[in-house]
């Protein structure tokens, strides 16, 4: 191998190890957190009710007396229970996780339609679009 190879080769290898990145990045995503709430089984239900609920019926339930609060767990639980033999299973939890989320992001989708449609003729214009998303800027 002549000099001028060996240098390349040599340069090359330099310069691929000092190209490394210094920093080491987490390459895992992390789901933001279903509640701000310590997460303590045995002291806290915060973050459970949070969870389950979501956080805007989780207030709600706060300022329930715990009879209130039982009651109307039990009646969520009666919905959650379609087979009606008075236990939950998987499938039935994971049946009205979908059902509760897909009745926020409906919710959310009717919030946010009203926000863009500002003559309020059912129909998004371009105009209204642009408007709505960008009239700050605009």
């Amino acid at each position: 191998m002549s000099i001028p190879q060996l240098l390349l080769c040599l340069s090359l290898s330099v310069a691929c190890v000092s190209s490394k990145p210094t920093e080491k990045k987490d390459r895992v995503h992390h789901d933001p957190q279903l509640s701000d709430k310590v997460h303590d089984d045995a002291q806290s239900f915060d973050y459970d009710h949070d969870a389950f609920l979501g956080a805007d019926e989780a207030k709600t339930f706060d300022q329930l007396t715990p009879e209130e609060s039982k009651e109307r767990l039990g009646k969520i639980v009666s919905k959650i229970d379609e087979d009606k033999d008075g236990f939950v299973t998987v499938e039935e939890l994971k049946d009205w996780i979908k059902f509760a989320q897909k009745r926020w992001i409906y919710e959310d989708v009717e919030r946010q339609w009203k926000g863009h449609d500002l003559n309020e003729d059912g129909l998004i214009s371009w105009e209204e679009y642009k408007n709505a998303t960008y009239g700050y800027i605009l």
